[in-house]
């Protein structure tokens, strides 16, 4: 079973009723007994099917956080010991732009966008190592959880690559104690916006800039930590930068299949029923009402603190730009139903009905393969649907805000989008969500 299959939504109605997504067989965890980080206190229990129960090489990172971390003696004197605060019963970073809260829904949210990107591309890295430059150390910039980089360490380890050790730096010490995983892992407290970076040139192998567009504003500010980046690697070292949109759009019935498209990202794509986003996409603005409001709100919200809504498609021109210190600039964008669409049923209603002919011995040419979603297919959009309907409870401060809303109005508004996006099944009009991973070498 998938693990995206494991999660449970525990989000409410407008009468604060929770409501439980329609999936297969959840797994709940019983993470109430964190620390002042929202990090799970040693004896905390969790309840799982025994079919689901974490293997000896599993850490609580996966899924949770755990109660120790690798520090560094680098620290940041500047971040002082209390960096939360509480606001609209959220912990979010003190005295920091950062809009998104930092307690443990927003930090599960976050490990499941991770392994829904890593999924639907089938890997942890965009990149393909070199076995004649092998990477040995890799460094994950706002690795909060750290959770991005155990995954990185199973697929360099599947590769064969078992001699990496593993960096994560973040403003907060949110990251688990990946050592218990077996992985070379090191973190360090630093606020990104101070630069330089506490390391020496040229000193990785790998640097990964991954969900930045919500911590970093466009701009000259992440400029400076693209030539931070850029500075740290490796001459041939490979930088990756992970992002996903956060403004929803609709793909177009029967997108045609990308120019020049590589069979294996073709492949993973059919074997996931995601759509594979080119030039020729054919997208247009999101169908469901609920989620063309919410689209309007978060860019109004994120204009006013100049940070990115739509960070896909900003990024391919800014590596392009460093044309003295990058080359090979490539990238693999995906775009991820919210469920099941409308004219993906009429195919299959079509194909089923052609099936029977068949069956009665009338000719038909028509193949029955991959004409309905399969318990996996169907699992992943619907965590697609998850991560976005989340991202909108953690952005709800702001919106509410631009959208002038008091709470009794934003609750009502906050109820009917859940009975239309879980019970109705709003979003089969093509709305997605947009992932990407690009990649490009140091000169």
């Amino acid at each position: 079973m998938a693990e995206w299959m494991m999660y449970r939504y525990t989000g409410g109605n407008a009468n604060g009723t929770p409501i439980r997504p329609k999936t297969a067989e959840a797994k709940q965890w019983d993470l109430t007994t964190t620390d002042a980080l929202g990090r799970t206190i040693s004896g905390a229990s969790s309840t799982h099917s025994p079919a689901l129960a974490p293997g000896p090489s599993m850490d609580a990172t996966r899924g949770s956080i755990s109660s120790t971390s690798t520090h560094s003696a680098k620290e940041d004197p500047t971040v002082h010991n209390n960096p939360f605060v509480l606001r609209h019963g959220r912990r979010y970073l003190r005295d920091l732009p950062y809009p998104l809260p930092c307690d443990l829904s927003e930090l599960q949210r976050q490990n499941l966008q991770t392994l829904l990107a890593t999924s639907v591309f089938g890997r942890a890295l965009g990149s393909t190592p070199s076995p004649h430059n092998p990477p040995t150390k890799v460094l994950e910039l706002a690795c909060g959880t750290g959770y991005w980089s155990s995954l990185c360490h199973t697929h360099l380890s599947s590769l064969g690559y078992e001699d990496v050790s593993f960096t994560g730096l973040d403003i907060v010490p949110l990251a688990g104690d990946l050592g218990r995983q077996g992985i070379d892992w090191r973190f360090l407290q630093h606020d990104l916006r101070k630069v330089p970076l506490p390391f020496d040139d040229g000193e990785f192998d790998i640097v990964v800039m991954k969900d930045m567009s919500m911590v970093v504003p466009y701009g000259s500010p992440s400029q400076r930590v693209l030539d931070e980046a850029m500075r740290i690697l490796k001459s041939g070292g490979t930088l990756e930068i992970w992002e996903t949109d956060h403004i929803i759009r609709s793909i177009l019935p029967h997108p045609p299949p990308p120019p020049g498209k590589n069979p294996h990202e073709y492949a993973c794509a059919v074997s996931t029923r995601t759509f594979l986003i080119s030039p020729i996409t054919p997208f247009t603005e999101a169908h469901n009402k609920y989620l063309s409001d919410s689209n309007g709100w978060i860019q109004d919200a994120l204009d006013r603190r100049k940070l990115t809504p739509s960070p896909c498609t900003r990024v391919s021109q800014m590596l392009l730009q460093e044309t003295e210190t990058l080359r090979n600039v490539e990238n693999r964008r995906v775009a991820i139903p919210l469920g099941e669409l409308r004219w993906e049923r009429e195919v299959a209603a079509n194909l089923k009905r052609r099936g029977s002919e068949v069956a009665k011995g009338k000719k038909s040419s028509a193949s029955l393969e991959g004409s309905s979603l399969n318990e996996e297919q169907a699992a992943l959009r619907y965590t697609a649907l998850l991560v976005v309907i989340q991202m909108i409870e953690s952005l709800e401060p702001l919106l509410k805000e631009v959208s002038g809303k008091n709470q009794e109005e934003w609750q009502r508004w906050w109820g009917s989008m859940m009975t239309n996006l879980l019970e109705q099944k709003g979003a089969s009009s093509g709305e997605c969500l947009e992932v990407g991973v690009w990649w490009c070498r140091k000169v």
